[in-house]
């Protein structure tokens, strides 16, 4: 930094050395991926090894640049441009000029809103403590109920609101400037973060998606060869789960292609498009498996044109070549209407009526993989979706993603830290500890950075692991090796090798955390400021404030934060069931909403079906039947809404009578508190037969997709998707 000491230049040409040798380290990965290629085994690995270490000497590249212009601009604390940097930095530059805008406009917005609050409470420390927190704890619920790349914007303007305001607290009047120079300092490494990601060796988002979509995609036919080899058991469950997951991963991708460095990105509705019909793909394929089970066990032989109509779309499926798949898919879907209208016609048995509905099911399906794999051709020509792209499956807009939004727990974990921050600020303020302000900024921090999860504290003790190294390093830095470092380039030698391995490890996940702990350590304790000024004292007492701060931190988020992960598994169950109650009546929103919102809390509960301690066999194939039925006895309710108005008055509205009571004993069958018994689902399933006897001889003019929905229902209804039919009309 900025003092003379010409005799002790050797040891930072020790420190610019072993920043060569990282570098060093950095090129050998790269060669050693092409000398590696033929070890497949090994490739993946080299190949993640080397993206982290490109991370992290950009990430180190932007930081230096942005805090060399904080520090020609006399910003007072440039410091804060290196911060900026590593908390933006993501592995695509998308994804980090996503971040960037995010994190610009949150900063904004905390800024104002603190610059807002803390002038009104001049007088009253502790009102405007909890003013703060209150704000805090409302950038917490908006970014938990928004869950897309959207909500870092709210993260982080509660996270601006806590650095700026409680150390202003009791320093008012210096709340602007403070608030002014903190964007600017933070618009210097954002802007630095997003040019060094985006031209320098830039990763592209486009890229993984399109890997990742043909990786969704195989998993979307193995799903549909399984089912149609009536595949049962785990097998077709994990087919299941990964496909829920790969949706929700292709969704936290698809949200940074907007900002993506390529000429064109895929449209909007194009994403939505691919979605809707692989999120219909996944209960589609239980229905078909569920119709071939039951036509094998249940004395029903399949018509010879089903049996081989069977065997084509399971052949199709497996085929690898996209051109082979086009030139049959056409043709197989005309057949499959055929053989439903054919065999609906002349249906005289329950048998063939499953049959129709399964012929009419094997077209549905080949026609979502179909234009599934139109769509992603269009999506690697980047080019626009052709005009008649989704001719033979149109059925209005798309629908796209839908995220499971519960606001109830928003507000809990918002609440609660809330609380947490209250109580710290409250000890903070009658204890008169002169580094509280420090103190509760950092747990501030926490609260937001991390209160997003069900369980926050263990990635708070993770960041806490970190900051323990951050500062060792640290104090290494501010004590022995800055006062010797007598230029810039000097100072960014021996910085290297700290940032750079630091980097390397906030690239991978399992360590993101930790690393975090030391990149956003290290500048504010080594002293980074425009001069160098050791200040031993200075240096403990904020050490002091920060492990405090965190340890507080993750004592309060365990008592107000935490949601137990079977709270959680249960919670969503038991909304599962509250909405098939609401579509049973009637209500809740149209059939592809449904579907994209039961396949997100699929994936949501899969990772805290890991986590639990405690067996949930069932967990996820109950999710699968609360969407079968929903999905049903909504259109069932449509449906026979619309038939008893057009039915010509020849049953009096006994059809729509008996309907309607047969979906208002399923709702009630959803309801708080029920407990069903076996007599319940054989009456239910009586109900459904009678009712199909009575459509089957009416003459209204809907009675064949009446029939199909009901078997539909059935169907959904019967344990494990597999129930008995009688072979009598």
């Amino acid at each position: 930094m900025r003092t003379e000491h010409p005799s002790i230049r050797p040891l930072a040409a020790t420190w610019i050395v072993a920043a060569w040798i990282v570098a060093a380290w950095i090129a050998a990965a790269w060669i050693s991926i092409g000398r590696a290629a033929p070890v497949q085994s090994r490739l993946p690995a080299l190949r993640a090894d080397a993206d982290a270490l490109l991370f992290s000497a950009k990430s180190f590249a932007a930081a230096m640049l942005a805090y060399y212009i904080a520090l020609r601009a006399g910003l007072p604390k440039p410091y804060w441009a290196i911060l900026t940097v590593y908390i933006v930095s993501q592995n695509s530059a998308g994804a980090s000029l996503s971040r960037g805008v995010h994190r610009f406009a949150g900063t904004l917005a905390g800024a104002v809103a603190t610059v807002a609050i803390i002038p009104c409470f001049v007088n009253e420390p502790i009102v405007c403590s909890a003013v703060l927190a209150c704000w805090i704890g409302l950038c917490l619920y908006l970014s938990l109920l928004d869950r897309t790349a959207r909500a870092y914007a709210f993260v982080l303007s509660g996270y601006t609101a806590s650095l700026i305001g409680f150390p202003s607290v009791f320093d008012p009047a210096a709340v602007f400037d403070t608030a002014s120079v903190r964007v600017q300092e933070i618009s210097i490494g954002i802007l630095c973060a997003v040019l060094l990601h985006r031209f320098i060796l830039p990763k592209r988002m486009t890229g993984q998606f399109t890997a990742r979509l043909s990786a969704t995609l195989r998993d979307a036919r193995r799903l549909a060869g399984d089912a149609l080899a009536g595949t049962s058991g785990p097998q077709i469950r994990r087919d299941r789960d990964r496909l829920a997951a790969d949706l929700l991963a292709l969704q936290g991708l698809a949200g940074h292609l907007p900002y993506d460095p390529v000429p064109v990105t895929p449209s909007r509705e194009t994403l939505q498009l691919i979605h809707d019909r692989l999120a219909r793909l996944l209960p589609l394929a239980t229905d078909v498996e569920d119709r071939i089970h039951a036509l094998r066990t249940g004395g029903h032989s399949p018509p010879g044109e089903l049996a081989a109509l069977l065997d084509g779309v399971g052949r199709w499926s497996a085929t690898a070549d996209a051109a082979g798949r086009d030139a049959v898919a056409v043709q197989l879907i005309e057949r499959a209407r055929t053989a439903r209208m054919r065999i609906a016609a002349n249906a005289a048995t329950a048998g063939d009526r499953i049959a129709a509905n399964l012929a009419g099911h094997l077209a549905e399906m080949t026609g979502l993989l179909h234009e599934c794999d139109r769509l992603e051709r269009s999506l690697a020509r980047a080019a626009v979706r052709s005009p008649d792209a989704a001719s033979h499956l149109r059925s209005g807009r798309a629908t796209g993603y839908v995220y499971h939004r519960d606001p109830w727990m928003a507000a809990r974990s918002a609440l609660g830290a809330v609380v947490g921050i209250v109580v710290g600020c409250a000890f903070w303020i009658w204890s008169a500890w002169p580094e509280g302000g420090l103190a509760a900024s950092i747990l501030g921090v926490c609260c937001a950075l991390f209160g997003n999860v069900d369980t926050p504290a263990p990635n708070v003790v993770k960041y806490m692991i970190g900051s323990v190294a951050g500062v060792a390093v640290s104090l290494v830095y501010s004590f022995v090796i800055l006062p010797r470092v007598t230029d810039f380039a000097g100072l960014v030698a021996v910085l290297a090798p700290a940032f750079l391995i630091a980097g390397s490890l906030q690239a991978r996940p399992p360590t993101a955390f930790m690393a975090l702990g030391i990149t956003l350590t290290i500048p504010i304790l080594s002293g980074l400021g425009a001069t160098y000024a050791g200040d031993f004292a200075g240096s403990l007492n904020s050490v002091v404030a920060l492990f405090a701060a965190m340890g507080f931190a993750a004592v309060s988020m365990s008592l107000f934060q935490t949601i137990p992960v079977d709270a959680a598994i249960g919670r969503l169950l038991r909304l599962n069931r509250q909405d098939v109650r609401r579509r049973a009546l009637g209500g809740g929103p149209d059939e592809a909403h449904w579907t994209s919102l039961m396949i997100d809390r699929t994936a949501l509960l899969l990772p805290r079906l890991r986590l639990s301690g405690k067996p949930h066999p069932d967990v996820l194939d109950d999710t699968l039947h609360h969407l079968r039925v929903g999905h049903a006895a909504g259109r069932l309710h449509r449906a026979i809404r619309h038939s008893d108005v057009n039915d010509g008055g020849s049953n009096e509205g006994r059809i729509g009578r008996d309907g309607f009571e047969l979906l208002t004993a399923i709702a009630l069958r959803f309801g708080p508190g029920y407990r069903a018994g076996p007599s319940d689902a054989v009456a239910l399933h009586r109900r459904i037969e009678t009712l199909m006897a009575r459509i089957a001889d009416s003459p209204i003019k809907d009675r064949v997709q009446l029939l199909d929905l009901l078997i539909d229902l059935r169907f959904a209804l019967g344990p494990g998707g597999a129930v008995t039919w009688e072979n009598g009309r």
